[in-house]
């Protein structure tokens, strides 16, 4: 089938609604389940030398993981995405054989399914949204205000050198997809039909911990606009790249705009409001 091409312009709104989805769920958990993660976390927050090493351990651990054996990769994989089910469902129902069923249920379904229509259709993308929101609620305990703004700068830097500079980013993701790890999500373009986007579960983290951290801040209202602020703005650049066709770009900077351009409206009203 030829490409079909809304007047004469490349357009995909599946991934942007994916994105505006997915970090809706993110803050809608994070509020539900705040609570029982600050009872379970205490109070132990990062602190500005945590985000730094932070980020540069993410950093390292992309280059490793391109080339490291695809046994271990898969070893490695299914034991962090277990133990994030473990924890997750432990804090929420704090009955151990549960906590154990869960991650029990994904290691068979990837031994069972991998590499079959079922996972490649829909198991994948499944456990994917289902990462990124555990991730993202889980991690988002942990970040202040301060602590946030700086992980998203160096998160960005690092995100642009891996894809323009090094390209160990775009490995990364190739690699994951050979062997049927969900750790980015794949969706035909829609309505332009012309292939399938991916987007790494790390810029799904960055926008649920930005719109968690705008919400705790400034309320649920701006977090809402927070939220549509990224979808739109990913929207809108991710058609401009397309039409230029750029294939590969760090999904971090459009986040990140998003998040800015909510934040400089916010201030722009406020002034506007004080002058009134």
């Amino acid at each position: 089938m030829a490409p079909l091409i809304c007047g004469g312009m490349i357009v995909d709104v599946l991934l942007p609604s994916a994105v505006f989805l997915i970090t809706l769920t993110v803050v809608f958990v994070h509020t539900k389940f705040h609570g029982r993660f600050r009872s379970f976390l205490g109070e132990r927050q990062l602190r500005l030398r945590d985000v730094i090493l932070l980020v540069a351990a993410m950093s390292i651990l992309v280059a490793v993981l391109v080339f490291l054996p695809s046994i271990a990769i898969i070893v490695v994989f299914l034991y962090v995405y277990s133990t994030v089910l473990f924890l997750f469902t432990y804090i929420l129902i704090p009955k151990y054989h549960l906590a154990v069923l869960t991650p029990a249920i994904f290691i068979a379904l990837y031994l069972l399914y991998r590499g079959t229509l079922w996972w490649n259709l829909y198991l994948f993308n499944l456990f994917a949204v289902i990462f990124s929101v555990l991730v993202s609620v889980y991690m988002g305990n942990l970040f202040s205000w301060k602590t946030t703004t700086l992980f998203v700068a160096l998160l960005t830097i690092m995100d642009i050198i891996q894809v323009f500079g090094t390209k160990f980013m775009v490995a990364y993701g190739e690699k994951m997809i050979q062997l049927s790890l969900p750790v980015v999500i794949i969706l035909p373009t829609f309505p332009s039909q012309i292939g399938f986007m991916v987007l790494g579960l790390g810029d799904i983290f960055l926008a649920g911990l930005l719109s968690i951290q705008t919400t705790q801040k400034f309320g649920k209202r701006f977090g809402l606009v927070c939220v549509t602020s990224i979808a739109v703005v990913f929207m809108i650049l991710e058609m401009v790249l397309l039409n230029l066709e750029v294939w590969f770009f760090p999904a971090t900077v459009m986040v990140l705009t998003g998040w800015l351009i909510a934040l400089g409206a916010r201030q722009l009203y406020k002034l506007r409001f004080s002058e009134l």
